[in-house]
């Protein structure tokens, strides 16, 4: 099975002031991140504020980021649900339209809290598209599952035959690094903390990875692996602190679904407001985030159409 080399975005969801989805931007955003070094779209996921979507509007999402793809650009549909109903649904429409993967996080209710529940969960969504790759979207600060991965994939290897990886957005480069070297590096393991790329390159992973900043800084995130490869220690070193001074800004500021939302208007794509129940941000909010960012010239390193 292909492993994804190089930066997935998790781009987010454009909505009308009415709080409707807005498909228009979609074309331009995706010519944006091919022009910034992106590899695909991780869609309909946490950043895309994919809980707060009907299965409507998240298929019409996947049909249209898969019509505006260019050659070669990957559109990995994230298709978890509470339901495990929707969930399967949704992956037999990603297959059919044509999208390249497809991947679920655990539901954040009810809270998984055996390895086998896990597994249970992902069997019943992966087989709805089995001609796809299916990724495990590991991020239990958002849903409670903090489960070990490395059980996960000794408990999943051979019974999902389309089972590609993991996307692991956790804090542990230890547990990240045993995955990565499960059976001589089986599955994918692609990095899911845009904080963390240099570690764990120097670890000998982190071919692949998605990201969430990679909306409006992806250019530097792709210069890590980039300087990386070409032994610029010093280059990926100055990188990864720049990306991680863009992160504590965007901590300010609710983090990266809300702040860095935010941001891609600053830029020059203005893709709405969040869905309730998160806060948006305040005109005023905006123009202190503004001057943060302004501070450490992120402007003049940032995304660019």
């Amino acid at each position: 099975m292909e492993k994804i080399i190089g930066l997935i975005n998790a781009p987010f969801t454009p909505f009308y002031e009415n709080g409707e989805v807005n498909y228009e931007p979609i074309e331009a955003y995706a010519q944006m991140l091919v022009k910034n070094g992106l590899k695909g779209v991780f869609i309909n996921g946490s950043s895309g504020e994919g809980y707060m979507l009907t299965d409507e509007e998240r298929m019409k999402l996947a049909e249209r980021w898969v019509e505006v793809a260019p050659e070669g650009f990957k559109v990995i549909v994230h298709v978890g649900s509470c339901c495990v109903k929707s969930s399967r649904k949704l992956a037999e429409h990603a297959q059919k339209i044509g999208a390249w993967g497809i991947g679920a996080m655990a539901p954040p209710f009810p809270k998984v809290g055996r390895v086998e529940e896990l597994v249970k969960y992902c069997e019943e969504i992966a087989c709805g598209a089995p001609e796809l790759p299916f990724y495990y979207y590991h991020i239990p600060a958002f849903n409670g599952a903090f489960l070990s991965m490395v059980a996960f994939l000794e408990a999943v290897d051979g019974r999902i035959p389309n089972f590609a990886g993991i996307k692991y957005t956790f804090e542990s480069m230890y547990e990240y690094n045993q995955c990565r070297l499960y059976k001589n590096g089986k599955y994918d393991m692609l990095h899911g903390q845009d904080e963390t790329i240099l570690p764990c390159l120097a670890m000998g992973g982190a071919q692949g990875g998605i990201g969430g900043t990679t909306n409006y800084n992806g250019v530097n995130l792709v210069g890590i692996i980039d300087a990386w490869k070409a032994g610029d220690l010093e280059k990926a070193r100055e990188l990864q602190n720049f990306s991680q001074e863009v992160i504590n800004v965007i901590c300010h500021f609710r983090g990266n679904i809300v702040g860095g939302k935010r941001i891609m208007k600053l830029i020059g794509l203005d893709l709405g407001k969040n869905r309730t129940p998160f806060q948006n941000m305040t005109d005023e909010e905006e123009v202190r985030m503004k001057a943060e960012l302004e501070a450490i010239h992120f402007f003049e390193r940032c995304n660019k159409f």
